[in-house]
């Protein structure tokens, strides 16, 4: 298992696309019209061999608009972890009582989207891609698409809530993944390559951020100031989202 592609959701798409292709290095792959199913539009961009992607709600009444209200403003959403074998994982999600609340098969890949009130923190997808290193999402030609000069894989998610450990038991059971702690109110779920972060935080729960490989620190950090984001140490804030460069 693997982060493959992170989600942000925002009140308008094409400023918070902007700010992430500016800063980060990358450029926008693939627009899928499929999301429309869900009242969005979205962008995706690869980071490396990973996925990054901005969703907005086009009509009233959706649960990613409703998502924005209860967050009040841009936000991390979802995380789609790459899986190896999806009938196990249903078998698992069944004994633990998650509800799945949408599912697809295709030629070339598999998903489903687990329900967030099982799970906490974020909506989490399970996807199989058929072979593992395509993926459909991203479009036919986004390979072409990848930029590395700044930036080269996305490697972190953080989750942020008032009982991270909690939290990230219930992530491991849901991922048969253990989880470790640092001991200073984090815990992390080890994965291929990658990360889940839980951080403890007395003012709520919600996706707060994810890591990038960063290729070029200072470039991207002034990149971020001259669009008058808000930069900490080797964190940038964009779409309501800390972007930790490692």
């Amino acid at each position: 298992m693997r982060i493959r592609q992170v989600a942000l959701v925002a009140h308008q798409l094409e400023p918070v696309v902007a700010d992430l292709c500016s800063v980060l290095g990358v450029e926008i792959c693939f627009r899928d019209e499929g999301v429309g199913v869900f009242g969005l539009e979205n962008a995706l961009m690869p980071v490396g061999d990973t996925l990054l992607e901005v969703v907005s709600p086009i009509r009233p009444e959706t649960s990613a608009g409703r998502y924005l209200d209860r967050r009040g403003g841009d936000a991390g959403y979802m995380i789609i972890i790459q899986s190896e074998d999806l009938e196990a994982d249903r078998r698992r999600l069944d004994r633990l009582g998650v509800r799945i609340v949408w599912e697809t098969a295709l030629p070339d890949i598999e998903t489903i989207h687990l329900h967030p009130h099982d799970l906490g923190g974020a909506i989490l997808s399970l996807d199989v891609a058929k072979p593992p290193e395509s993926w459909r999402w991203a479009g036919p030609d986004w390979r072409s698409h990848v930029r590395t000069e700044l930036t080269a894989g996305i490697v972190a998610a953080e989750l942020r809530t008032p009982d991270a450990g909690a939290l990230a038991r219930r992530w491991s059971q849901v991922l048969d993944r253990p989880s470790e702690s640092s001991g200073d109110d984090t815990w992390t779920i080890p994965l291929a390559g990658s990360a889940i972060r839980f951080v403890a935080d007395p003012e709520g729960q919600g996706f707060a951020g994810f890591d990038v490989i960063a290729n070029d620190r200072a470039r991207i950090l002034d990149a971020a100031k001259s669009r008058g984001l808000k930069t900490n140490g080797n964190q940038v804030h964009v779409g309501g989202s800390r972007i930790t460069l490692r």
